[in-house]
């Protein structure tokens, strides 16, 4: 035979209980428990970013092309051989980098090509993106099309 009613209603009692428990452990676990990269990544392209990928070819070793943002829509970095300079518009995920002037120092001409290509990305720079799982800023054209990834310096 069943169980008593009382017996039935206590033991789906629990049984919801224990699903509402392991739901918000599951929940902590999802806030609190995740990377700690995740949590501390900004959600703004201001900052020093370092470019590990520039039009999916991705990037010279040993070649540290940079990209620093300032609040103020200051810019500033490295292309890999020389530093460059400039100003940038951010207005939520739109971005626009002008006016950005470079020293010109001869280097490798596969660090030129690089430092090129860099800035043209930067010139074609629409908008931004972040993803924080990975802890990248994401440069994007007009179409979406990914320009320049980087990590956090």
């Amino acid at each position: 035979m069943g169980t008593p009613a009382g017996s039935s209603a206590l033991l789906s009692r629990s049984l919801l209980s224990r699903r509402r428990m392991l739901g918000a452990g599951l929940l902590l676990t999802a806030l609190w428990g995740a990377p700690a990269m995740a949590q501390d990544m900004p959600l703004t392209p201001v900052g020093a970013w370092l470019a590990e990928d520039i039009g999916g070819g991705g990037v010279l070793d040993r070649i540290q092309t940079t990209l620093v943002l300032g609040a103020d829509g200051a810019v500033s970095g490295s292309g890999g051989c020389n530093s460059y300079s400039g100003k940038a518009k951010l207005s939520g995920v739109s971005l626009r980098f002008g006016g950005l002037s470079s020293s010109r120092m001869a280097c490798a001409p596969a660090v030129m090509a690089q430092e090129q290509k860099f800035l043209l990305a930067l010139e074609r720079t629409l908008a931004w993106r972040i993803d924080p799982l990975k802890r990248k800023l994401i440069l994007v054209d007009l179409t979406g099309t990914e320009l320049v990834r980087f990590s956090t310096r």
